[in-house]
């Protein structure tokens, strides 16, 4: 993505992209834990990984009206 290109949704950005990736593979990598830790460890792991692609939705909210619409500014 080059700098200054205009997102439309966040689902186009490629943090959003490899968080979205690495939760489900968590997903899959907790399905193996013990059944013991359903609902401790593996509900805390589950749920942080959801959190972190919320947070990136949520952040790309405008004021305003313009859900999903956002300007970046990449640096590499």
């Amino acid at each position: 993505m080059s700098k200054g290109k205009k997102i439309e949704h966040f689902r186009d950005l490629e943090v959003y992209q490899k968080a979205f990736k690495a939760a489900m593979e968590i997903y899959e990598i907790t399905k193996s834990f013990p059944e013991d830790e359903r609902y401790s460890l593996t509900s805390q792991i589950r749920k942080a990984s959801r959190s972190v692609c919320s947070n990136i939705a949520e952040g790309c909210l405008r004021p305003g009206g313009e859900k999903e619409k956002i300007y970046c500014c990449l640096y590499e």
